[in-house]
């Protein structure tokens, strides 16, 4: 039966689909239900004390929790008990866990534009907000465009904008004094674009990247005698400064400065010579799985004296005098790109891709170790770290030896083998040791269990779940995914997980759909994932599960989590989107379970996942009947020559072949997919004749910042797929 024609069911008919669950007399869990529990993100621990907190999101609200020993009783901090749309991030807390930070509002687009999907007419706000974990209404400290860092001593919050430092106290301004706009003078002047600062152990210092376009410094400001001092300034790329523990010294990385090739294509360009902002410790961090970008490829034919392209300094802060303490050997291109260090006892702690994995790698501050030792060896990648307290310990969030699931690895920096903190059937990352090394904080799920707050010792053992409350969740009806490993046509084999109803009859034929997650740097688990969206979409397919759909979700080539070779593909994007082939070879074999309807396979997800499920209709109408695309790509690049191999890359390349209905869903402040890509995929459906329904969100942002627009996002999901697919 045609797209059309599907369409053409009564509205009698659509009643009693959208009354009467698919294959169930039972009456299933609602998808209010399934996503009422509160996701935890950010989990942060002190370093002196043993304390922690996080950020939750519960139907909307975006609140601040904290919790201590002995029982760890979660207690909220701030109050913000509205779905307002106004997003939390950037938790810090004190080194004595007295005092949280946090930002309030989304960050700005390139125009300068803070989110504001409730269209409120005073615009958006983006400010840091403080609290005290004793208790108390949370304060605004300053508003700012950016992120900052809190001092350890919890006093000052320093942040960097438009080229310049700024540091402003974080006390609770006097009664009836409004909280500070950005300060009007930077915390001291600096020639250059200045960004990444970074607090000294004892907060009265400092660091920061100060970008000059050929070259970069590492500084410090010192705030007592109000000095600035560089670091054995060269004519080289300097980053990422870190901390040594007792404050008196500082590593970083240093890579050779520009060629007279690139100074030259710069002034072509008009650089101003100001340089560009960044040049800090990278948008992810230390320990949440982020990675300082390597350098550009110009950079890597620029070499220093012995053809090394990239190089660990210490310096002596008061007096800028460094020496080099590594370097990678010549032509080694992997630890090339070894950047965003931290120091760990007398060691730097980084992460990086090599040998097929990505892992964590020391080496000694003295020059002891030409060669980086691995702390996290196997196959398997180790995606997120964090230090102990007194930096002898890295506790990671690994996929060695479980490749579909996540759990924590303890590893002795100093070298040594590591050893499991959590294994099983669960899913464990983002570890925080607590101050006293005894226990470990982590984020916890499962099949059946939503992202949670446990507690581990830190010797190993069974997480204790703290938060959130879970008395009221289906977890009784929930399945527990299958892993399925297939071939593409090109023989690549790659994995994916398949949920089957609980009520499914021999014999019986269901329809079915198919999930593919975003990214495409992503991978879907055998549990709830740690991703917000992902997150959603996993209780989604739980769902879609429930109502009695045979519900599977596709790990792409170009995904994390299976090796570098898996991730970096060929011929994919607007390279020639071999990915599909995937998408294609997972859509046959729903299509050929025998538990499976194959006139009734539907495809939905959001972003890259948009990309593939209009590539599915646009290329396999007759194998997808339907298809939910959520803020998709469907023009690769920026021409619609048929010859090109970018066009050929994209959907509209075989919108010819597209007849199965469409849902469209996208919002029009989207600051990682154009709006306009929906926009011309519209024109050409209306075109062509190809019914499309479509969901608009103005002001609202790639994944939406409203809990009621996603309820009603996935609502207009199911009912579409019950109207098509019935």
């Amino acid at each position: 039966m045609s797209g059309l024609k599907k369409m053409g069911i009564s509205l009698l008919l659509a009643a009693l689909a959208a009354a009467v669950p698919l294959g169930q007399a039972a009456k299933p869990f609602t998808i209010e239900q399934v996503l009422a529990p509160g996701y935890p993100y950010e989990l942060v621990a002190a370093s002196g004390a043993d304390r922690i907190a996080w950020i939750a999101y519960e139907a909307g609200q975006r609140n601040v929790f904290t919790a201590a020993p002995p029982d760890f009783a979660p207690v909220r901090l701030s109050a913000n008990l509205t779905d307002d749309g106004v997003d939390l991030t950037s938790l810090r807390i004190s080194a004595d866990g007295s005092v949280v930070v946090y930002i309030r509002g989304h960050a700005p687009n390139r125009d300068g534009w803070i989110a504001n999907p409730t269209s409120d007419p005073r615009g958006g706000e983006r400010a840091v907000w403080a609290a005290r974990t004793s208790g108390g209404d949370p304060w605004k400290v300053v508003e700012l465009t950016g992120t900052a860092e809190l001092s350890p001593d919890g006093k000052w919050v320093a942040f960097a904008q438009e080229g310049q430092i700024y540091a402003v106290p974080v006390a609770r301004p006097r009664p009836n004094t409004p909280a500070a706009a950005a300060p009007p003078e930077p915390f001291f002047k600096a020639f250059g674009q200045n960004s990444g600062p970074v607090w000294s152990p004892d907060g009265q210092r400092l660091a920061f990247v100060s970008q000059r376009s050929d070259h970069s410094f590492i500084g410090v400001y010192t705030v007592a005698d109000q000095r600035l001092l560089y670091l054995a300034p060269s004519v080289d790329r300097d980053s990422s400064p870190t901390w040594s523990p007792d404050g008196k010294r500082i590593a970083y990385v240093r890579r050779p400065g520009a060629t007279f090739t690139q100074i030259m294509a710069a002034a072509a360009a008009g650089a101003t010579g100001r340089g560009a902002p960044g040049g800090g410790r990278g948008a992810g961090g230390f320990g949440r799985g982020g990675q300082e970008a390597g350098p550009a490829d110009g950079l890597r034919r620029a070499a220093f004296a012995g053809g090394y392209t990239n190089s660990f300094w210490v310096a002596d802060v008061t007096t800028g005098e460094a020496r080099e303490f590594w370097h990678n050997a010549p032509g080694d291109e992997d630890f090339a790109n070894a950047g965003n260090i931290e120091w760990a006892g007398d060691r730097v702690v980084f992460r990086l891709d090599r040998n097929n994995w990505e892992h964590y790698y020391a080496v000694a501050v003295d020059g002891s170790t030409p060669e980086p030792v691995d702390l996290t060896p196997g196959e398997g990648f180790a995606e997120t770290g964090e230090l102990s307290a007194d930096g002898k310990y890295l506790y990671s969030g690994v996929n060695i030896g479980d490749i579909d699931r996540r759990h924590v690895l303890k590893s002795p920096v100093a070298g040594g083998a590591p050893a499991a903190v959590t294994s099983g059937t669960m899913i464990e990352t983002y570890p925080v040791p607590l101050a006293s090394g005894t226990k470990v904080a982590l984020l916890s799920a499962g099949p059946a269990q939503p992202q949670s707050v446990a507690i581990v010792d830190a010797s190993g053992g069974t997480p204790r779940t703290i938060f959130p409350d879970l008395a009221a969740f289906p977890a009784a009806d929930h399945v527990v995914p299958e892993p399925v490993e297939l071939t593409a046509s090109d023989g690549l084999r790659f994995h994916n997980q398949v949920f089957v109803p609980k009520d499914l009859k021999p014999g019986e034929k269901r329809p079915a759909l198919l999930f593919i997650h975003g990214g495409p740097s992503r991978q879907m688990l055998l549990g709830y994932h740690y991703r917000f969206f992902y997150h959603m979409a996993y209780a989604m397919n739980q769902y879609f599960t429930r109502q009695g759909y045979v519900t599977m979700s596709v790990n792409y080539r170009s995904g994390i989590g299976y090796g570098t070779a898996f991730r970096r593909a060929e011929n994919t994007g607007a390279r020639g989107n071999a990915e599909y082939l995937d998408i294609l070879a997972a859509g046959q074999y729903l299509a050929g379970r025998p538990d499976v309807d194959p006139k009734r396979v539907g495809v939905w997800g959001l972003s890259y996942g948009g990309v593939l499920t209009a590539q599915a209709l646009a290329r396999n109408s007759d194998i997808f009947a339907a298809g939910v695309d959520m803020a998709g790509i469907h023009l690769w690049g920026n021409t619609v020559d048929p010859e090109s191999v970018s066009y050929q890359s994209s959907s509209i390349a075989a919108i010819d072949k597209w007849t199965s209905p469409v849902l469209l869903l996208h919002g029009d402040d989207d600051r990682n997919v154009a709006f306009s890509q929906t926009v011309g995929l519209v024109q050409l459906l209306r075109a062509k004749g190809i019914h499309h329904e479509l969901i608009v969100y103005p002001d609202d942002v790639h994944d939406s910042l409203l809990h009621y627009r996603w309820l009603k996002a996935f609502g207009a999901t199911d009912d579409f797929f019950r109207r098509v697919l019935k």
